[in-house]
């Protein structure tokens, strides 16, 4: 998923409000020696960390930004070599094995719980491999995506580079009849993030609603209607996004990763034991229910917007990339534990398998039942960290309304319980989990994931040479094309099915 995944930021310095100070050039002359690059960072001493320099992943979790690398590497002077070189002398960068838990960690959410569904909509095999193929295609695109990057800050001589920033300055330094649409490129970008991370608070609200009401309907026999949990779950959010400060976040974001991998422990060994013989499960399901499985599978593999802030914050980013490099090594362990819990999920309930795998645990056992509670408290808390981005995003072009310090802040908390109500209002217009993440994935999702990068490498490389390698533009019209109608199935089929819904 890349609430995040499937969409993470780096914010505030490349989104569209960002302040000038994130945007200086690189001088002329460089120096990439340890004595410039520290002599530069002391210029920078009085930077402290803040807010404004957090690390966001779709899937919750957060880490302080090396903002004091950027302004100091910039003001020695930065150089493409730098950008694959060792920085073991820089301050607050991650380690190999630092980064690749914060890979999993951001690649890992509430898409896993709902790709049982997901291949029940293709068949047992068709969906297996289905969802492999579609793996490994987001995982080529993330490398189209750090390929164009680096050539990117190359051309332009800036070190450091996110989704937003590559998209514009491709189509900037690209063939001349594409500049005109690199403003129009970021807002896209930009767009799709904001709209992609307040669909996650969407499912977010119903998943804990929906958990919550699955543990307490055990108890008792006039249940409340779902309606009700969400407002309840909504009432709990609103002093919770009020919280500003994501650092003092961070150790229930730990609570939440600790809960989340014991949740999935405990469902995944209920799922692999007493399952019944393959031949019991259809191969192939209804043609027709390929657009809602794409739907999903592309919600939950979407990570794509996480790999630059990792790749720039790393110690050895030249460790990212290639055969053997973090990225395949996180991806690899990533899709093999989406396809065994979306194998034998569906494997072990058949049609009976939930919206949610933790639905369809048994209910007769505070064990399994402490997996809603404990999964739906993790989801819960990731909230806040998902909310994090649009507000960055959108709130600086609203704060000049007001002149006033105190009035500006209080103005801030109306517009995060104004946008808490509106996820809430979506909630509880689609209340179908499914459904919801479906829409999200070919909506938004794949957007992010195949349509976007496809376009990029295209653009970028042409820039470096007007005649490409025709295997290089039938790659990637291929999966341009793949991208479009999965998107336009998938929104199709997700809408029919809400629309349906709401006439049963």
């Amino acid at each position: 998923m890349a609430e995040v995944e499937e969409t993470a930021l780096l914010l505030p310095k490349s989104s569209p409000v960002a302040s000038e100070k994130y945007q200086r050039s690189a001088p002329s002359e460089v120096s990439t020696d340890q004595t410039s690059f520290l002599a530069a960072k002391a210029i920078n001493n009085t930077h402290q960390p803040s807010e404004d320099s957090i690390m966001v992943f779709p899937h919750g979790g957060i880490v302080e930004d090396t903002e004091g690398y950027h302004h100091g590497y910039q003001a020695a002077g930065s150089h493409h070599s730098m950008l694959l070189s060792d920085r073991s002398f820089v301050e607050n960068t991650t380690s190999n094995m630092q980064t690749l838990m914060h890979l999993l960690k951001g690649n890992i959410g509430t898409g896993i719980l709902a790709l049982p569904l997901a291949i029940k909509n293709a068949g047992l095999w068709m969906g297996f491999f289905s969802l492999l193929a579609i793996g490994v295609i987001a995982v080529h695109c993330m490398h189209m995506l750090i390929k164009c990057s680096h050539i990117l800050s190359k051309r332009t001589t800036r070190l450091e580079l996110d989704y937003a920033d590559v998209i514009e300055i491709s189509f900037k330094t690209g063939p001349q009849r594409l500049k005109k649409f690199a403003k129009a490129g970021r807002f896209a970008v930009n767009a799709f993030l904001i709209f992609t991370q307040f669909g996650f608070c969407c499912v977010y609200i119903v998943f804990v609603a929906t958990n919550v009401q699955a543990v307490v309907e055990q108890f008792y026999t006039e249940l409340p209607s779902l309606f009700l949990f969400e407002v309840m779950v909504t009432v709990a959010l609103l002093p919770y996004v009020c919280v500003r400060n994501l650092q003092m976040l961070a150790p229930f974001s730990a609570f939440a990763n600790i809960l989340t991998v014991t949740g999935l422990i405990i469902t995944f060994q209920f799922i692999v034991q007493d399952l019944p013989d393959t031949s019991t499960r259809p191969a192939f399901s209804n043609i027709n229910e390929l657009p809602l499985f794409f739907g999903t599978a592309i919600f939950a593999v979407e990570g794509i917007s996480l790999v630059l802030p990792l790749e720039n914050k790393m110690r050895s980013p030249q460790d990212f990339g290639g055969w053997f490099g973090v990225l395949n090594l996180g991806l690899v362990i990533t899709i093999c534990l989406y396809a065994a819990v979306g194998f034998y999920g569906y494997l072990k309930f058949g049609e009976d398998v939930k919206a949610s795998i933790t639905l369809s645990l048994p209910t007769d056992s505070w064990w399994y039942l402490s997996v809603k509670l404990m999964l739906a408290l993790a989801i819960f808390i990731s909230y806040n960290v998902q909310f994090y981005v649009p507000i960055k995003i959108l709130w600086p072009n609203l704060q000049h309304l007001f002149h006033n310090r105190i009035i500006r802040r209080y103005g801030e908390f109306i517009f995060r319980i104004v946008l808490v109500l509106v996820t809430f209002g979506f909630a509880a217009a689609i209340p179908h989990l499914d459904l919801l993440i479906s829409l999200i994935g070919a909506f938004l999702s794949t957007s992010l994931a195949l349509i976007l990068p496809a376009i990029i490498e295209i653009v970028t490389l042409s820039a470096e040479d007007e005649h490409l390698p025709w295997y290089i533009v039938v790659k990637n019209i291929l999966i341009f094309l793949l991208g479009l109608v999965g998107c336009f199935t998938g929104t199709y089929s997700a809408i029919k099915d809400i629309v349906n819904s709401f006439k049963n």
